[in-house]
């Protein structure tokens, strides 16, 4: 590993990655192919070589945030069809066009817009029609007094010049949680969708593509696939869902034993000293910090991994270096590798302690952290965002 690794590095497991793909297509079945969830640059994992293992996997879709993250999708090589799930401006027509995205339209007004743009351009748009079920973000809404009013409203939309309408689909709220009212709540959200899917076929409104079951449905509901799923956290192997069904963490998030200090007793450690050593100790220095996405509330809290043994964090983390206690850990020494979070360091742990979700800390690993992916136990890529 070459010196400018030896800081800081998120190791992507792409083995663990297909697992996790064979284990949840497996779950859902032949009927349902998988739509692979690669926005926020695949939850901080690197979306370009995540969606280049999901491609030769054999998945059927992919979907991103924004129009830039398909752009560089495409500029990587990758062909699976994308969808963006959010809002692009219309003005942005032209780059939907060009890189052959697939469009989310979220309500008549906003596929009325489309349309005027993909004519004007000369091209022709391919769409899916968001439904509001009850997650009341974007949507035709779907509750059972405004039914009527958004069956109407995506029949004209549908009917649209300008427009494919090759799919449609509904995002859950509560599938990943626990109770009766939730497990209530998701049933009430998926018949809504499924009423208004049959309501529109039977006007002769079809889709090629429906869409629903997202992580926590594909953990809690599998029967619930459709065409499509799309597993977003648990194709990772993290959130509180994935050791359910035993899925892999893919990322491990790693840094070294920068150096050693040997502290007195009644030492003041980092900013603030919220910290005082009890007794004579041996602490490392660590690499990592904040500005590496390696949260400050964690900050006398969550501890490092070695292979003799975990090391709790001293203090304050800082923007780029933290503190360990090795007062126990006499083997290791400075240069060795320890592990922050991944498979012998669970982050969903880490965020419980954070008091977040394990999304926000995948994400949170900065661009100046290097990916390095390996597969077969080798290195195979290793990609830093930095500009150089």
């Amino acid at each position: 590993m070459e010196s400018t690794l030896k800081r800081t590095w998120a190791e992507i497991d792409l083995d663990a990655l297909a697992y996790n793909y064979e284990v949840l297509c497996r779950r859902m079945g032949p009927a349902s192919r998988l739509m692979g969830v690669v926005k926020a640059d695949a939850y901080g994992h690197g979306a370009v070589e995540v969606s280049r293992t999901l491609e030769e996997l054999g998945a059927a879709y992919l979907a991103v945030s924004s129009v830039d993250e398909a752009r560089e999708l495409r500029g990587a090589g990758i062909r699976l069809p994308i969808l963006q799930l959010g809002m692009t401006p219309v003005e942005q027509t032209d780059q939907l066009l060009a890189h052959q995205v697939t469009q989310a339209v979220w309500s008549e007004d906003a596929a009325l817009a489309f349309s005027r743009a993909a004519e004007e351009l000369g091209g022709r748009l391919t769409v899916h029609i968001k439904l509001d079920t009850g997650m009341s973000r974007l949507g035709f809404p779907c509750d059972e007094g405004r039914f009527e009013a958004s069956r109407e409203a995506v029949r004209r939309a549908c009917a649209l010049p300008g427009l494919a309408a090759e799919g449609i689909f509904t995002h859950f709220a509560v599938s990943d949680e626990d109770g009766e009212d939730s497990r209530g709540y998701t049933l009430l959200q998926y018949r809504r969708f499924d009423g208004m899917v049959r309501a529109l076929e039977a006007e002769g409104v079809r889709f090629t593509l429906r869409h629903c079951a997202n992580s926590g449905a594909a953990v809690g509901y599998p029967q619930l696939g459709r065409d499509l799923f799309r597993p977003g956290i648990v194709s990772y192997g993290i959130g509180h869902q994935a050791g359910l069904l035993g899925l892999r963490p893919v990322m491990a998030l790693k840094t070294v034993i920068g150096t050693v200090r040997e502290l007195p007793a009644d030492t003041s450690v980092s900013y603030g000293r919220t910290y005082l050593t009890r007794q004579p100790t041996r602490a490392g220095v660590l690499p990592i910090g904040y500005a590496d996405g390696l949260h400050r509330t964690l900050s006398n809290r969550w501890r490092v991994w070695t292979p003799c043994g975990t090391a709790p964090i001293l203090g304050r983390i800082c923007m780029d270096m933290c503190m360990v206690d090795l007062t126990g850990l006499p083997q290791v020494r400075e240069g060795d590798e320890v592990e922050v979070y991944g498979p012998h360091n669970s982050v969903n742990e880490a965020a419980g302690l954070a008091g977040t979700i394990a999304y926000e800390l995948t994400c949170a690993v900065s661009k100046r952290v290097p990916r390095v992916y390996r597969r077969n136990g080798r290195e195979i890529a290793r990609e830093l965002l930095l500009r150089t």
